[in-house]
Order: structure tokens, then C-alpha cells, then sequence
């Protein structure tokens, strides 16, 4: 089944826009009654539309503003894991997680970032008295492995390679559901097919796109951006159109599994995903024209079971991700011994291998060994060393520097 239009599902929380529900709690800020500051707060009753007032405010100079309607709430925050650096994570003991904010006396909380958020896309949410909430007035969202995320994007030059152009021609994204023999229930990943292919005729290559540990096969466009970039890089003539499947890299939970080294994904991609993907798109069905990539665990993906089928892709991209974790050499003298004779054909037959990591990234201590093996064998890589560490912002970039080399 293929569907063309996305739904995202929107978790209110927010019991001030609904009146005569129960209070967060019991602390309040004036003798006005809640309904009516929950009121005030709105700008209008629940049939009103939108809160008179931005959930996330742009400011001149870059900064950003934040609010949210909670007259009942004690304690609110807003937190985010993609700018750590300016909205805290609290790794270190004793740091605050989150940047606290402040209540008027409408009931309306709000904060404003110390610094300027560079332009890009972020995910966010706020915390209501501990328990997390997507922006009840937000229109875009993101869904993780489990959960949901609001999403906002600062608009500047530095991020419109990945924001949306209406200049220039768009793909479509669709979800896809179908069902896996090898894991014995139904999947479902996102599909995007480039501009002119729903009312055209022709074939086109395929690139797999694998997210990360925490994340869906809803991620890699609704904050990875991924239709925005290819977008964007077709119409410079920098890309060619291609489809981008996007999977869901998790499987159903069994004892012993794991995550990185998923047998069940690789069952689930070669038999069912690849199989149905040739049955129902126009597609380039040869090695020469099917790539896959992956940031994280996806990357994990991505060596396992692309690098070992080189029967099957002949180019790779891996982001962030390596063999020899945590100095784990006995992994990687595992994986060649298992992979020995597809390592061999991999060297011979790739056309591309484009591996990527950020100076600070936490996975930084695989490059050497994962290098290492490359070496060993032969297969020559494009090796991209960025600045920063862990994040959507590298691998929004990555992405961008990775699909123009495909499919040449």
C-alpha cells in the first residue's frame, strides 16, 4: 500500500486550552480563575484557531523565543538534543537540563535563548512539571523511535541548501507499508520519488537511507531534510533525480538482539524491502544504480549489509558510525573474518565509499580501526573529517556533500 500524504500524529498535552479540564497542578500566580487566564492566555475559546501568541519567535538577531500556555503548571522547560550547546542536555552532574522558563500572569510561560541559534532545523519539545510535550500549537513533527518531537527551522543562508525553495521543482514523500516473511510482520518506511516521476515514465536509481538508534523512518525527511536537499541539489544540477527509500532500522524486540549488528534488519531489507520497492516504483534494478547510507546505527547498517553485498550496491555512505567501539578490536577482527570474501569483492567492485565522522563525535575512536580495515583490504573511501559531534546538523550536511557523487 502506498500512501501519498503524511500524517503526523499531534500529542496535546496541554490542559490550558481546554476549559473545565483538570489542573497540571495546584500552584497559581493570581486570583483570577484559571479558565479565564487559560483564556487570556489562548486569545480566544478552543474553536478560536490559533494562540494569539508564537509558540517559537524568530527574533532579529537570531535568538529565539519560546512560549507555551500552561497556567496550572509549576515548573516548565524547554528542551531540545539538537543544540546542546545553547539549550542544555544536563550530562554533567548538576547541570540543568533544558532552559527554564517564566510565567505571566496570563499563565503564559516563555524564555529566550541567551545566544543566537544558528540557522538549521531542530527538534524540541517542552516539560510540563516532568513529563515531556510536543508544542500543542505546533504544525511540524518529527517521531522517534518512540515518542514525538516539535520541530522548528531558523530560516538563513547557511541552512537553505536544506530548507524548502519554491523555486524550484518538488518531489513527494510517501509512506509505504508492506510485509516482512523474515520478521513476520507488517513494516513500513518512506519513499521519495524526484520531481517529474508521478506523471512520467522513466526508471530511476535508489538510494536506501538508514536513521539512527533514537529515530524513525519518518526522520531523515522530517528533520533530516532529505527531500529539501535532493530538491535543492536536482534543480542546481548537482544530483541526479533519484528515489530515496527511507527504512525503519529497528526490529521487533528478541532476546539477545543487537541493535548495531541486526541480522533481522538485513533479512528484512534484502527480502522483503528491496523486492517490494522493484515491484512497485520505477526503478534501475542493477548494482550500478542502488546505493545505501546511514548515520548511527544506520551506518551500522550500512557496513553490515551493504558493504558485504557489493553484489547488490556499488555505492555506500556511512555517517558517524564505525567498527572497534569503545576499542573493541576483536569486533572488527569478527567482521573480517565473517565478511572475508564480500570485503574482497567490495574492493574490486565499489564505486563509492564515503565515510564521515565529526571531530567531537563520541564514535570518533572507530575511525581508526574502521579505516584500518579499509585499508587492509583495498577499498578505497572518501574520508570526511567535520567539526562537531553526534547530530542532525553533520548529517543533514553529510548528505548534502554524499548525493551528488552518486550514480556519475
Amino acid at each position: 500500500m502506498v500512501t501519498f500524504r503524511r500524517m503526523t500524529i499531534a500529542i496535546l498535552l496541554m490542559p490550558c486550552c481546554l476549559a473545565g479540564t483538570p489542573a497540571l497542578g495546584q500552584a497559581t500566580v493570581s486570583s483570577q480563575p484559571a479558565q479565564e487566564r487559560a483564556a487570556s492566555c489562548r486569545g480566544g475559546g478552543f474553536f478560536a484557531g490559533p494562540a494569539a501568541y508564537k509558540s517559537v519567535d524568530q527574533l532579529p538577531d537570531g535568538r529565539v523565543t519560546f512560549r507555551l500556555c500552561a497556567p496550572e503548571a509549576r515548573e516548565v522547560k524547554v528542551t531540545s538534543s539538537d543544540i546542546a550547546d545553547i539549550i542544555p542536555m544536563g550530562f554533567t552532574p548538576g547541570a540543568p537540563a533544558g532552559l527554564a522558563m517564566a510565567k505571566d500572569e496570563t499563565g503564559l510561560w516563555s524564555v529566550t535563548t541567551a545566544r543566537p541559534v544558528p540557522a538549521d532545523t531542530y527538534r524540541f519539545n517542552f516539560e510540563v512539571d516532568g513529563a515531556r510535550a510536543p508544542d500543542p500549537q505546533g504544525t511540524a513533527f518529527s517521531e522517534e523511535r518512540v515518542g514525538t518531537n516539535s520541530v522548528f527551522e531558523v530560516l538563513g543562508a547557511e541552512g537553505a541548501f536544506q530548507s524548502y525553495d519554491p523555486a524550484v521543482p518538488h518531489g513527494v514523500v510517501s509512506t509505504i507499508e508492506y510485509w516482512s516473511e523474515a520478521l513476520g510482520t507488517r513494516r513500513r518506511a518512506h519513499v521519495y520519488t524526484p520531481p517529474g516521476y508521478m506523471n512520467g515514465t522513466g526508471n530511476y536509481p535508489v538510494l536506501y537511507l538508514v536513521h539512527g538508534a533514537g529515530d524513525s523512518d519518518d526522520s531523515w525527511t522530517s528533520v533530516g531534510r532529505a527531500h529539501y536537499i535532493l530538491d535543492n541539489l536536482i534543480a542546481a544540477k548537482k544530483a541526479v533525480p533519484m528515489i530515496v527509500v527511507m527504512p525503519f532500522g529497528h526490529t521487533p524486540d528478541r532476546p539477545g538482539a543487537d541493535m548495531l549488528d541486526n541480522d533481522g534488519f538485513g533479512q528484512d531489507l534484502l527480502q522483503a524491502l528491496i523486492p517490494y520497492v522493484e515491484q512497485n516504483f520505477r526503478t534501475i534494478d542493477d548494482p550500478d544504480h542502488r546505493a545505501m547510507a546511514g548515520l548511527s546505527m544506520g551506518g551500522a547498517h550500512t557496513i553490515r549489509h551493504g558493504l558485504t553485498h557489493p553484489e547488490l550496491f556499488h555505492y555506500l555512505g556511512i555517517f558517524s558510525m564505525g567498527l572497534g567501539m569503545n576499542g573493541d578490536r576483536e569486533q572488527v577482527v569478527q567482521f573480517e573474518t565473517a565478511n572475508d570474501a564480500a570485503l574482497k569483492r567490495s574492493a574490486r567492485d565499489l564505486k563509492l565509499l564515503y565515510y564521515a565522522m565529526g571531530s567531537d563525535d563520541f564514535l570518533h575512536g572507530t575511525v581508526e580501526p574502521t579505516r584500518g580495515l579499509f585499508d587492509r583490504y583495498g577499498i578505497r573511501h572518501l574520508y570526511n573529517e567535520s567539526g562537531g559531534g553526534h547530530t542532525w546538523i553533520n548529517w543533514r550536511r553529510y548528505l548534502d556533500d554524499f548525493l551528488p557523487r552518486l550514480f556519475k
